[in-house]
C-alpha cells in the first residue's frame, strides 16, 4: 500500500465486498473523503481518486478456509499496519456469520495479533442503524421476512445460512472458540454511567489481559461512547486493530463529530472537498441484476423484481458446476441477457429462489457424486458459481454499455467485482441501509462511472431491485 497522507484517520479491510461498501457508505455520508480499493492501492490509483480521509480494501476472507487466511491475510495486514492510519478495522458482516472452517473471524484475529501486537483486540458487537443489537455480548438482528428482532441463533435467515449457519449468539463464545483465546464482555450498562466510569471499567478489564473484548451497543448513543473509547485506545497504541461490522464506522464518526479536538486540516467533516453525495437515486433502465443468494429475503426480492417488470433468467447450477456444459451455457446466457438489455428490458439473473430451491440440492448432489464431502461440496459450489457469474458479468459488460448493475449475495458480489476489476468504488447515492449505490473508478472507458449496488442476502427491502431501477425521491 502506498504511504498515506497525514489526513488518513482510518483504514479498513472488508471480509467481503458487500460489507466493504457498507463501511464505505457510513464514512462517506459522515462527510469523509473515502474510497474503497479492490487491490492494495498504488500511488497512481490514489491520485486518480484524490485526497482521502479514510481508505478501504475490499476482500474476500469471509469465504476463506483458515489455511487460505494464513496464506493471504498476512500481506494485507502488513500493508494496513504500515499505511499510517491510527485505527485499522477488520470489517465483518453485522450478523457475524462465520465458522471455524470458513470465514473464521477468530482465526483472522489470531493472524492479526502477529502484525498489530499481542494486545487486546476490541470487537464492536452492534450496529443499531442496521437493526443489529449487541447486549451482554449476545447478538440480535431484525429479519426482513417478518420485521421482528431475533437472537441471531434463532434468526429465520441466519440460523439457516447455507454456508455459515449461526448456532451461537454469544460473541465471546463464538469468537473465543474460533480463535482459541479468551474473549471478555463489556456490557452496555457500563456505557450508560458516564465517560469516566466507562473508561475506568475498560481499563480494569484490560488489566485482566484478555485477548479480545466485545463492546455492546443497543443504541446510537452507546456507539458514540464506544467511538470515544476506541479513539482514546488508539492514541495509546497505534495502530489499533479493531474487529466488527460498520458499527465501528458509526461509532468513530459519531464520536468525531462531537469531539472538539478533531478539527485540524483535513480532520473535520465540513472541510472543503467533502464529496457531494445525493440522498436520492435517479431512475435508470435497463438494469442488470445478478443474484447468487439463497436467502428467503432474496427470494422475495427476485419475485418483486419480476412482478415489477424485470425479466427473470434462471441458471441451472448443475450446468455451472460442469466445465464442459458451462462453456456452452455461458455463451448462451450472455447472448440471451444482452439481447434482452438491447431491447430495453431490465434483467435479473438468479441461481436460487430461496433456500428450498431444488437447484441448490442438485448442484451439491452432483459434487457429492464426484466424491466431495457435503461440506466441501457446499463450499465448492458457492465458490465456483460466484466465479462463473463473475465471468459472465464481465462478458456482458464487454459487449453492452450498462449504466447500473445490481448484485445480491456476499460471495456473488465479491467474485463479480473481482472479475470486472475496477480500481476503486466511491459512493454515488443513498439507496438502502448497508447497500449504497456506488460508482466504479476504472481506467476502462466503458466501466468508469458504472453504478453498482452490492448487497448481502439479508439486506434491503423486498422491493430493493425495483427501487434501484425506478429511483427514489
Amino acid at each position: 500500500m502506498a504511504d498515506s497522507s497525514e489526513h488518513l484517520k482510518l483504514a479498513f479491510y472488508g471480509d467481503d465486498f458487500t460489507g466493504s461498501t457498507d463501511a464505505l457508505e457510513v464514512l462517506a455520508f459522515a462527510g469523509m473523503r473515502v474510497a474503497l480499493f479492490i487491490d492494495s492501492p498504488t500511488p497512481s490509483a490514489i491520485a486518480r481518486v484524490g485526497t482521502l480521509d479514510a481508505i478501504g480494501m475490499a476482500g474476500d476472507s469471509r469465504a476463506m478456509s483458515p489455511k487460505e487466511m494464513d496464506e493471504r491475510l498476512p500481506p494485507v495486514f502488513d500493508a494496513l499496519a504500515r499505511c499510517g492510519a491510527a485505527i485499522v478495522h477488520y470489517k465483518v458482516c453485522s450478523t457475524f456469520d462465520s465458522a471455524k472452517t470458513i470465514g473464521s473471524i477468530g482465526h483472522a484475529m489470531r493472524i492479526a495479533r502477529r502484525h498489530f501486537g499481542d494486545g487486546c483486540i476490541p470487537v464492536v458487537g452492534g450496529t443499531p442503524a442496521l437493526k443489529r443489537y449487541c447486549a451482554f455480548a449476545n447478538l440480535f438482528a431484525r429479519s426482513a421476512t417478518d420485521d421482528r428482532i431475533h437472537r441471531i441463533d434463532r434468526h429465520p435467515i441466519m440460523r439457516a445460512h447455507p454456508l455459515t449457519p449461526m448456532h451461537e449468539s454469544d460473541l465471546c463464545i463464538l469468537l473465543g472458540t474460533q480463535g482459541e483465546f479468551d474473549v471478555e464482555s463489556f456490557g452496555f450498562p457500563d456505557l450508560e454511567q458516564g465517560e469516566e466510569h466507562a473508561q475506568s471499567h475498560l481499563e480494569a478489564l484490560l488489566r485482566q489481559q484478555p485477548d479480545a473484548v466485545v463492546l455492546d451497543a443497543t443504541s446510537s448513543r452507546h456507539l458514540t461512547q464506544v467511538g470515544r473509547l476506541l479513539d482514546r485506545w488508539a492514541s495509546t497504541r497505534p495502530p489499533l486493530f479493531v474487529v466488527g461490522p460498520s458499527g465501528v464506522e458509526y461509532a468513530l464518526t459519531q464520536w468525531w463529530r462531537e469531539s472538539p479536538s478533531w478539527n485540524g486540516a483535513g480532520g473535520h467533516f465540513d472541510h472543503q472537498g467533502t464529496m457531494d453525495i445525493p440522498d436520492c437515486v435517479p431512475a435508470k433502465a435497463p438494469v442488470l441484476a445478478i443474484s447468487g443468494s439463497a436467502s428467503p429475503l432474496s427470494s422475495k426480492q427476485i419475485e418483486s423484481a419480476i412482478d415489477g417488470g424485470f425479466e427473470g433468467v434462471a441458471i441451472d447450477s448443475r450446468a455451472m458446476l460442469d466445465d464442459e456444459r458451462w462453456t456452452q451455457s455461458a455463451a448462451a446466457l450472455v447472448d440471451d441477457v444482452i439481447r434482452r438489455l438491447q431491447q430495453g428490458r431490465s434483467v435479473i439473473v438468479h441461481t436460487a429462489r430461496g433456500p428450498d430451491d431444488p437447484r441448490i440440492g442438485q448442484g451439491i448432489a452432483m459434487l457429492e457424486a464426484r466424491g466431495r464431502s457435503r461440506d466441501d461440496a457446499r463450499r465448492e459450489a458457492g465458490g465456483t458459481i460466484g466465479k462463473r457469474l463473475g465471468e459472465a458479468a464481465k462478458s456482458i459488460l464487454d459487449r453492452f454499455a450498462l449504466k447500473r448493475l445490481l448484485l445480491s449475495g456476499g460471495d456473488t458480489s465479491t467474485e463479480i467485482v473481482k472479475a470486472i476489476a475496477p480500481i476503486a468504488l466511491t459512493i454515488a447515492a443513498r439507496l438502502a441501509p448497508g447497500a449504497p449505490l456506488c460508482r466504479m473508478v476504472s481506467e476502462r472507458t466503458g466501466l468508469d462511472g458504472l453504478e453498482v449496488a452490492l448487497k448481502g442476502g439479508q439486506m434491503g427491502a423486498p422491493e430493493f431491485f425495483v427501487t434501484a431501477t425506478r429511483g427514489t425521491t
